[in-house]
C-alpha cells in the first residue's frame, strides 16, 4: 500500500539523536480552518513545519506518514489496527520511535490492541491526539505532540530507550497504554490510568516513573501479529436487566466469548434465569471475561456471595483490566488458535502488563 511520507530536516547543525516515524490516522488534532469559509478542514501535513514550527527545534529526525485515508477514530477496527503495526513492522529498524496520531474516542482501544500485536516491543510506541484541532489558538495538539516526540526519542545512558512500550500521552501524562480510559470529552486532561500509575509527567522536566516503566530488554526480536478474531461482545450489568436481552446476547450465532461488566468487584444479580444462562453458555464453550464497571475497580470473584457462582462457573477473573484493553485481549487471544483451555490461561494472566494479579 502506498503512503504519503514527509521528512522533516531538523535545522540544528549537530548530530540527530535519533530517529521517530509519526503516523497520522485521523482525528481531532489534524483540522485547520480553511481560510475563506472559516470551516475546518482535514490537515495538510506538507504544512507541518508552518502549523507546529516547535518541531524544527527538535534535534532528532522526524518523518510523516499518512495513512491512504485518514479517518474519525470512531470508525476505527482490527484491519487499522493491524496495518499499524505492520507499518510498524516495516519500518521498525529504519526509526528508533514511533508516534501515532489518533482521535481519542478509541484511542485507548487502539493501544491496548497494538499492545497484544506487538509482541516483544523494544521501542516506544506513543498514541496521542487533541481535544481542538491544531487549527484553533487554544488547541492542546502542539503540546501533546511535541512531547510526545521528545519522549518517543528520549534515552538513557546506554543509548536505550527509556519507553519500551505503547502509551499514551496526554495533557503531560505519558501512561501504559492498556491501562489507559478516556474520562473526559471537554477536558483536556482526558485520559486517566486508575490502576497503574502514570510512566512520566512532563512539567518544566520531564520525570519518569521508573519503577512502574518496562525496562528495555536486549536481544528481543519484535513478533507481530496480524489478526483479530470479533466474535466477541460485550455484557453489561444494570439494575433491571431482562432474561431476553441477556439471553439473546448470550446465544449470537458464532460467539465465542463475552466480556462481562459487573458491578463493583465483579458481582452481578444472582437471579435464577441469570445464573442458567451464564452457566448454559460456558457449557456450550462460550469464554466469559469478567471486568469491574468502575474505573478503579477491582474483580474479586467470591469476596461476596453475588460473584461466587460466577468463579464456581468458570467465569475468568479480569482482576483491574480496563474494558477496552479486555476486549482486545479477547480478540486477540481467539485469534491466536488456541485450544480452549490455552485461551482461558492468557486471559487470565498478565502478557502485555495490561492487569495486575
Amino acid at each position: 500500500m502506498s503512503y504519503t511520507k514527509i521528512h522533516i530536516n531538523p535545522i540544528s547543525p549537530e548530530p540527530t539523536v535519533g530517529s521517530v516515524l509519526v503516523i497520522y490516522t485521523g482525528g481531532t488534532l489534524g483540522m485547520v480552518y480553511e481560510t475563506k469559509g472559516k470551516q475546518l478542514v482535514p490537515f495538510d501535513f506538507q504544512q507541518i513545519i508552518e502549523k507546529v514550527p516547535e518541531i524544527s527545534r527538535l534535534d532528532f529526525d522526524i518523518t510523516f506518514l499518512s495513512l491512504p485515508e485518514p479517518i474519525d477514530s470512531s470508525n476505527m477496527n482490527p484491519s487499522i489496527w493491524t496495518e499499524l503495526a505492520e507499518i510498524i513492522e516495516e519500518h521498525y529498524e529504519q526509526f528508533d520511535s514511533f508516534v501515532i496520531l489518533h482521535g481519542t474516542d478509541t484511542m485507548a482501544y487502539t493501544a491496548s490492541a497494538l499492545s497484544y500485536l506487538l509482541e516483544n516491543l523494544n521501542k516506544p510506541v506513543i498514541l496521542t491526539g487533541a481535544q481542538l484541532p491544531i487549527g484553533v489558538a487554544r488547541s492542546d495538539a502542539r503540546e501533546n505532540v511535541i512531547t510526545a516526540l521528545e519522549l518517543a526519542a528520549a534515552k538513557n545512558a546506554e543509548g536505550h530507550p527509556i519507553i519500551t512500550e505503547v502509551c499514551i500521552y496526554f495533557n503531560s501524562n505519558l501512561l501504559r497504554g492498556n491501562r489507559s480510559k478516556k474520562q473526559e470529552s471537554s477536558d483536556f486532561n482526558a485520559f486517566h490510568s486508575e490502576n497503574y500509575p502514570a510512566l512520566a509527567n512532563a512539567g518544566v522536566n520531564i520525570e519518569y516513573n521508573f519503577p512502574y516503566i518496562r525496562s528495555y530488554q536486549p536481544g528481543l526480536k519484535l513478533k507481530v501479529h496480524k489478526s483479530f478474531d470479533r466474535n466477541v461482545a460485550f455484557l453489561k450489568m444494570f439494575p433491571g436487566i431482562s432474561q431476553p436481552v441477556v439471553e439473546s446476547i448470550l446465544n449470537i450465532e458464532g460467539l465465542r466469548g463475552i466480556v462481562l461488566e459487573t458491578y463493583g468487584a465483579g458481582n452481578a444479580t444472582t437471579e435464577p434465569w441469570f445464573l442458567n444462562a451464564i452457566s448454559n453458555a460456558i457449557e456450550r464453550g462460550i469464554v466469559i471475561f469478567n471486568v469491574s464497571q468502575c474505573d478503579g475497580g477491582r474483580v474479586s470473584q467470591g469476596q461476596y456471595q453475588t460473584s461466587k457462582f460466577l468463579q464456581q462457573t468458570g467465569v475468568i477473573s479480569g482482576s483491574d483490566i480496563t474494558a477496552e484493553a479486555a476486549i482486545t485481549k479477547m480478540m486477540y487471544v481467539f485469534a491466536c488458535e488456541q485450544p480452549g483451555g490455552a485461551c482461558i490461561d492468557m486471559l487470565g494472566k498478565p502478557l502485555r502488563g495490561e492487569m495486575s494479579i
